[in-house]
């Protein structure tokens, strides 16, 4: 919902996300493979869900991307009113 507060311009910076969730699954993934090595299994399978949760991060930012833009309200539409506090 637009406060009216927000840029008309503002987009998710899913890009830095992107960029993020790659980092991470290449130190999940590390961590994974190296913990397994050394006979740690519990880091190994705490990692390994982390490789998990943050591939499925990337699908999802990947997803979010193919979209492309979205309609967002121009200038001429006026902002919603702010919710009323509770």
């Amino acid at each position: 919902m637009r406060t009216g507060s927000e840029p008309s311009t503002a987009r998710s910076p899913l890009r830095m996300r992107f960029w993020f969730s790659v980092w991470g699954l290449v130190w999940a993934a590390f961590g994974t493979t190296a913990f397994a090595l050394t006979g740690r299994t519990a880091w190994a399978v705490v990692c390994g869900v982390l490789l998990v949760v943050v591939a499925a991060d990337l699908a999802w930012v990947v997803h979010r991307m193919r979209q492309g833009p979205h309609f967002q309200p121009g200038r001429d539409i006026p902002p919603y009113d702010p919710p009323d506090p509770p």
